[in-house]
């Protein structure tokens, strides 16, 4: 095979170690480091004295990131490839073979990086994902406040649509201070639920001891330190988002993502869409596209490909907001395909068009048109008129089209 590149270097990377093969036309030479900084940044200087241009490693848990962070500092040109995509031969596995095998490949111009973001925006993404994960945490708190409820036989959810309401709030702290008698309890509502008294009484005679309000106590002081951190985590990611304010309008104009949507959507992917080939590899890449497996002829399950999670789960969630919305192409692509693919396919499906939307829309830097709930049934006309013919003469009915004249 040719040789693309002549200064080449293949990392092995571990949590405490580091093996580098170097290859170049002098020969090859193989070291191991430790993963202490004093150790990386000798081997940053190996790999510079070497004449190395180009560096491979695999993306190995988040082992891979103190190195990728010192070498994008200097001129190489850093390769994080995916695992399954160079898998030597069973049986022949040690670290060093490793690190050749990777170094082999790269040298030959057979692999190919995953996409990486710049510091500012891998930095950007670290946060949105944080206070994805404390979101996450708040609503499984709030779970555990309904199981101990429930367990004191208080059946305050049947009323209330949410828990952690302001009336809610109230409750919850009156039991926790001893205040058991329903009556009183239900005079602390606020709102529309002031008319729900009666229901509020039923539901809050319950069996509550020192033990349930002291989980309470926890879990309600927990809850609102984490709504706290999200706050603030809010306030530092909108000063980050302050360049990306256009982008975040015209993402804005999608039915079902909104802001929180929008800028997980930009903390994943970024505002630069030429790192894409197309808007279908960029599906494929975020793992909302079919995938493929055909042998001698035969399909086999084509279930979607992993991919990056918090961007899937986040395009997912817009798509199921976008399914209630009213007169929209996203949400009659949605029951479409639910009716006859379930609700779960429906809503990748959704996410796939979303997202390739995503990317025209950062593409071209135009807000969404929207198509109307009848694009597609206009589009397939003829094919339904077809369709319905077939249909009507199989029950035996003779039918006569005329085209009406608004």
């Amino acid at each position: 095979m040719d040789v693309v590149y002549s200064h080449v270097c293949g990392l092995d990377v571990h949590k405490k170690s580091v093996v580098a093969c170097v290859i170049t036309p002098d020969g090859k030479e193989i070291r191991s480091f430790s993963t202490m900084t004093d150790d990386l940044i000798a081997l940053k200087e190996f790999i510079k004295n070497k004449g190395c241009t180009v560096v491979a490693m695999e993306s190995t848990g988040s082992f891979w990131k103190p190195i990728y962070n010192l070498l994008e500092l200097e001129n190489i040109n850093i390769l994080l490839v995916n695992a399954k995509h160079i898998k030597n031969v069973p049986g022949r596995k040690t670290d060093v073979k490793d690190a050749e095998w990777i170094a082999s490949l790269l040298r030959h111009g057979l692999l190919k990086g995953s996409f990486v973001p710049d510091r500012e925006q891998r930095e950007l993404r670290e946060l949105v994902r944080y206070r994805h994960s404390l979101v996450e945490e708040r609503s499984r708190e709030l779970n555990r406040i309904q199981k101990v409820l429930e367990g004191a036989n208080i059946k305050l959810s049947s009323v209330v649509s949410d828990i952690n309401g302001m009336s809610s709030h109230s409750i919850l702290e009156a039991l926790i201070s001893g205040v058991d008698d329903p009556e009183i309890l239900a005079e602390l509502s606020h709102g529309k639920l002031k008319n729900k008294k009666e229901d509020l009484k039923r539901a809050l005679k319950g069996f509550i001891n020192y033990h349930q309000r002291k989980m309470l106590e926890i879990q309600l002081r927990h809850i609102d330190y984490l709504d706290e951190e999200i706050e603030r985590l809010d306030e530092e990611i909108k000063n980050r988002m302050l360049p990306f304010e256009e982008d975040l309008a015209l993402l804005d104009t999608i039915p079902g993502v909104g802001r929180r949507n929008a800028e997980q959507i930009i903390a994943e992917i970024g505002t630069n869409m030429d790192q894409f080939p197309s808007a279908a590899h960029l599906c494929s890449w975020a793992g909302l596209c079919p995938g493929q497996n055909e042998s001698a002829g035969k399909r086999k399950s084509a279930r979607t490909r992993k991919g990056n999670k918090k961007l899937r789960s986040a395009l997912v969630e817009a798509a199921r907001a976008a399914s209630r919305a009213k007169d929209t192409y996203l949400s009659s692509q949605y029951h479409r395909i639910a009716a006859r693919r379930g609700s779960n396919r429906a809503a990748v499906a959704v996410a796939n068009s979303i997202l390739t939307i995503v990317y025209h829309i950062l593409k071209r830097r135009q807000p969404y048109i929207e198509l109307g709930p009848n694009f597609y049934e206009e589009k397939r006309r003829n094919m339904v008129i077809r369709q319905s013919l077939k249909k009507l003469e199989s029950l035996g009915l003779k039918v006569t089209v005329e085209t009406m004249v608004s």
